[in-house]
């Protein structure tokens, strides 16, 4: 690694002098549409995975995890520029992704090495976008590598050395990769001949990018480099001197613009929810303490700690669901040594799983059984701990390639198990016993000033709003390109319960011109109009949509019964960020359609024949996600169909 980083210093300096040098350069020709030339670069690849079957016949007996190299890269390439901004370039190289494995502790307490040598030829056409005032470029595409070379280097003190080839190995790979450049002229400004030399930087995910047809090995490159670049200029043409008689330039065209006051009052939505609870407590990498967003308790909190305290959590989010709900869940170790307190019969086992080993996994099952004797006095002998190597079920499956840092961090984890129905509740399976919590919703889009811009032949290039009230406080609102936007009226007006306002608009023409004109607009805020309704929730394990019949029973028995006639069903399906866009989203269409059939089944020849149905999904969709997909428990409770019913007043 020092080595790697010395390398990248060097190169960060030259980068710097070439462009101070490069920038003093001013373009005089017309620039060439076609450039040719070469490339030297160094990769800098990370090994991320597992190898352990190095060819057909050798079995190391410890896997090799990671593996760092800085290996070569050269290319031949044609850039084709018919504008200054978008352009094309396809690259012909020669890709080294060799590393070394080292750090391995082998059974015999002594240390084995591996290093691979692995190569490529890769094809690699990008779209490049260009800036017309500066010789920044970024460019982004597909990279398709086909295997020249596959040689590997194994030794260890109690092992013949190896020198062989590795086995399965996939003759082509194909992933993407992103970078930037920057373009320095060498030529003279008024040469016909154009010389750009060109420092640039690139960045190849590990998406796709699996040398091997077996085990889960995967790299990552960092490309640093320059290129030299060769293309034929014109001459740029002089335009005629200037008639004495110049006609002014057009008057811009005209602007129409309105605004459109609230239509209605704010929709507020008072949800008497159900909120499952994971009977899961994740632990950050390399760490065994509990992590710090749990809610953890002092003794004399934790004695006045009640289940109840958390059932008025609220919540503004569009989607019903925000750290609120969120912080319901953290409080996990809470509500579950409050129920054992409330239980004294009950009793739990605390399974760790880690892909370190058992007795690491031992370790955070212990961290959590040390805080419910020591903070809630639980009596230890109802407390079982044991280690895993993985959690069960498991979001890594074996032969999976893909976002293995997502799915491994959810596997390192504690989960809760008990036969108590205090404790826990077989729902679709063994899931802590839900919260009833009441959640308040406001949708913003009840309650919206609307701003409307037209003019001749669409001329607007874009376009801002100033709103002042009496006292003279300016609020500006914009840019916006559309001819019509939305402002959710209680940003306008914040505090205040009502007022006038100057709506000023400010248009940019695209021949350049502005256009200034303005309108008023008088807001009030209403009382809203409330409403109530029921949630409920269902989690899944990952990419698994067959375990909706598991929640035939609770579906049937539980949440069918309060759907009235002429209620309000919408069912939304959700996903976390895992996998393939179109993948999420069939995934999720299909848990909200299967949801609703089951319902519809149960309340048929019931009499409720005059309920509305909706059940879309959303995939993985930021707009609509109930939580982010940063954390693990984030990540499982988007794996979700979520049920509002809103019944008849």
């Amino acid at each position: 690694m020092i080595q790697i980083n010395k390398i990248l210093q060097r190169f960060a300096i030259c980068f710097v002098m070439v462009i101070c040098a490069g920038t003093m350069v001013n373009a005089q020709t017309t620039p060439p549409v076609w450039w040719f030339g070469a490339s030297g670069a160094a990769n800098f690849n990370f090994y991320t995975g597992t190898t352990q079957r190095l060819d057909n016949s050798l079995i190391v007996p410890t896997p090799f995890h990671k593996g760092t190299g800085v290996q070569p890269y050269v290319s031949i390439f044609a850039e084709y520029r018919p504008g200054p901004t978008w352009g094309f370039m396809f690259n012909v190289g020669y890709d080294g992704l060799g590393a070394k494995f080292d750090n391995v502790e082998a059974p015999c307490n002594c240390e084995a090495t591996l290093n691979s040598d692995l190569s490529y030829v890769s094809v690699e056409p990008s779209v490049r976008l260009g800036f017309k005032t500066s010789g920044l470029y970024f460019f982004a595409g597909p990279s398709l590598a086909f295997n020249v070379n596959k040689n590997f280097a194994y030794t260890q003190v109690n092992q013949q050395n190896t020198n062989s080839d590795f086995s399965a190995v996939n003759s082509t790979i194909f992933s993407g990769q992103v970078g930037a450049g920057f373009d320095i002229p060498l030529s003279a400004a008024n040469s016909l001949s154009k010389v750009n030399l060109s420092p640039f930087v690139s960045y190849h995910p590990y998406f796709g990018q699996d040398p091997r047809s077996i085990e889960s090995l995967s790299v990552t490159t960092v490309r640093v480099g320059i290129a030299i670049k060769f293309g034929k200029g014109h001459k740029a043409s002089v335009p005629d001197a200037p008639m004495a008689n110049i006609p002014p330039p057009a008057a811009a065209a005209d602007v129409a613009f309105s605004v459109r006051g609230p239509i209605s009052a704010p929709a507020v939505r008072q949800v008497s929810e159900t909120l499952p609870m994971l009977n899961t407590v994740f632990f950050d990498e390399g760490a065994t303490t509990i992590p710090p967003r749990y809610v953890l308790l002092t003794n004399e909190q934790a004695s006045a700690f009640k289940e109840d305290q958390l059932q008025n959590e609220q919540s503004a989010s569009g989607t019903g669901r925000s750290a609120g709900q969120l912080n319901v869940y953290h409080n996990v170790l809470n509500i579950l040594g409050d129920r054992m307190r409330e239980n004294p019969g009950a009793v739990i086992s605390l399974d760790g799983s880690s892909a370190k080993g058992p007795q690491d996994g031992k370790e955070l099952a212990g961290s959590v059984k040390q805080y419910l004797v020591n903070v809630f006095g639980i009596d230890g002998s109802r407390i079982t701990v044991k280690g895993s190597f993985k959690a069960n079920p498991s979001s890594e499956h074996i032969g999976g390639t893909k976002d293995l840092v997502l799915l491994r961090s959810e596997d390192r984890r504690v989960d809760i198990e008990s036969a108590s129905p205090e404790l826990l509740v077989e729902v679709g399976g063994g899931m802590m016993k839900p919260v009833h919590i009441i959640t308040t919703m406001e949708n913003p889009l009840d309650f919206q000033v609307v701003f409307s811009v037209d003019s001749a032949k669409g001329q607007v290039k874009s376009w801002s709003v100033d709103a002042t009230n009496d006292q003279g406080a300016l609020q500006h609102f914009g840019p916006f390109t559309g001819g019509r936007q939305g402002v959710p009226a209680a940003d306008i007006l914040g505090s205040s319960p009502s007022g006038n306002y100057k709506i000023a608009l400010h248009a940019e023409m695209n021949n350049g011109a502005t256009v200034n004109k303005e309108s008023t607009v008088y807001l009030v805020r209403p009382a809203p109009t409330i409403t109530k309704g029921f949630r409920y929730s269902i989690v899944f394990d990952f990419d698994k949509a067959k375990s909706i019949a598991e929640y035939d029973k609770f579906l049937t028995t539980v949440v069918a019964p309060l759907i009235t006639d002429g209620a309000t069903v919408t069912i939304h399906g959700h996903t976390d960020v895992i996998g393939g866009e179109a993948y999420n989203q069939t995934l999720s269409d299909d848990r909200a359609k299967q949801t609703q059939k089951i319902l519809e089944h149960a309340i048929a020849g019931s009499g409720r024949d005059n309920v509305k149905f909706e059940a879309v999904g959303f995939g993985a969709n930021a707009d609509h996600s109930p939580f982010e997909n940063n954390l693990p428990e984030e990540r499982f409770y988007n794996r979700t169909v979520i049920i509002d019913i809103l019944t008849v007043k």
